[in-house]
Order: C-alpha cells, then sequence, then structure tokens
C-alpha cells in the first residue's frame, strides 16, 4: 500500500497498490512509524494539484526528527487517540 503525493497522476492525494507508474510514499517502513496511522482529510473535497498530500497524524521516530507536513507523536500516545476519535471527529492544528 502506498500514498500518491505525485500531482501528475489521476490518484494524487489517495490510497494506491503497488506496483504504481507515479511517485508514492510506501506506507511500509523499517521504523514502523506507520504502523498506525490517521489521514487527516486535507486536499480531499476537491483534491486539487500541488496543495498537499499525504498528510497523518502518524507514529514518531525514536529520535523525534522532524516529519515532511505530518504530526508524529509517541506510539502510546497514539493509541489512545485511536481509543478517543471516530470519523467524525475534528483535528484542529493551530
Amino acid at each position: 500500500m502506498g500514498w500518491c503525493d505525485d500531482p501528475s497522476s489521476k490518484s494524487y492525494n489517495k490510497l494506491i497498490r503497488f506496483p504504481f507508474n507515479f511517485h508514492a510514499e510506501k506506507l511500509y517502513k523499517s521504523e514502523n512509524i506507520y504502523d498506525i496511522i490517521f489521514v487527516l482529510d486535507y486536499n480531499f473535497k476537491p483534491i486539487r494539484k500541488n496543495k498537499g498530500s499525504a498528510i497523518f497524524i502518524h507514529i514518531a521516530k525514536k529520535n523525534y526528527s522532524s516529519t515532511a507536513g505530518c504530526i508524529a507523536v509517541k506510539k502510546n500516545d497514539i493509541k489512545k487517540i485511536a481509543k478517543l476519535i471516530s470519523n467524525k471527529s475534528i483535528v484542529n492544528i493551530s
């Protein structure tokens, strides 16, 4: 599984399966940062090319290195979040 971040693809900002002919981020990493992810409802309705894709809440790396636009939290914290949210939850980033 992956997430297309290539604006030249019709699948831009969507979940895809590999093999894939355009650039996409693999949703499996050796660091296990994507073991649990929440896809934020950003740039979906409508999808606008070059306005951002693959914006997730996911598990932080051990050194808390920066992300490319996502929100990264401790694994224990993401488990707590998972118990509290639903598909109707609103994430307010300020």
